[in-house]
């Protein structure tokens, strides 16, 4: 129950050549704050209801809890939440031995791209892809809560 993964900016979209999958996805937030954020989602055709702990002092890891729940039951949480719908594409990428998750954002997020890799352990190392960017796992502004209530085309 404890989520390890870093973060970066993507600096070009060659990434698409390499997709494995992709889903659209809406989320939106019942609680914001980062000692618990609780997170609804809908990916694809499913639903999920998400809790992050506050991270640690590092800034790659904290405790995450996720359930599917039905898709209808997704929607009318989204009715619930905070302002600030979160809307986006999320490809996902094999590299090497890890699966990269890129999200491109759209609504008042557009224009953001970023990437996660997700990890064994803070330490563990992975290959790079020439489309990875400026590492942005310690900057708050690039969590998904933060983006709902201070989007991206406002800085």
């Amino acid at each position: 129950m404890v989520e390890i993964e870093r973060k970066f900016l993507v600096i070009s979209d060659v990434f698409k050549s390499d997709v494995l999958r992709q889903n659209h996805i809406a989320q939106g937030y019942l609680s914001s704050v980062p000692e618990r954020a609780v997170r609804v989602r809908i990916k694809g055709e499913k639903g999920y209801l998400t809790i992050k702990g506050k991270t640690n002092e590092s800034g790659l890891s904290r405790f995450e809890w996720e359930k599917e729940i039905p898709v209808a039951e997704a929607k009318e949480l989204l009715q619930l939440c905070e302002k600030g719908v979160i809307k986006k594409i999320r490809y996902e990428i094999q590299v090497g031995r890890h699966i990269f998750e890129v999200d491109e954002f759209y609504g008042e997020n557009k224009g953001l791209i970023m990437a996660e890799v997700e990890l064994q352990s803070e330490t563990e190392t992975f290959e790079t892809p020439i489309w990875l960017g400026e590492e942005v796992t310690n900057d708050n502004r690039y969590y998904n809560a933060y983006l709902s209530q201070n989007p991206f085309t406002s800085w």
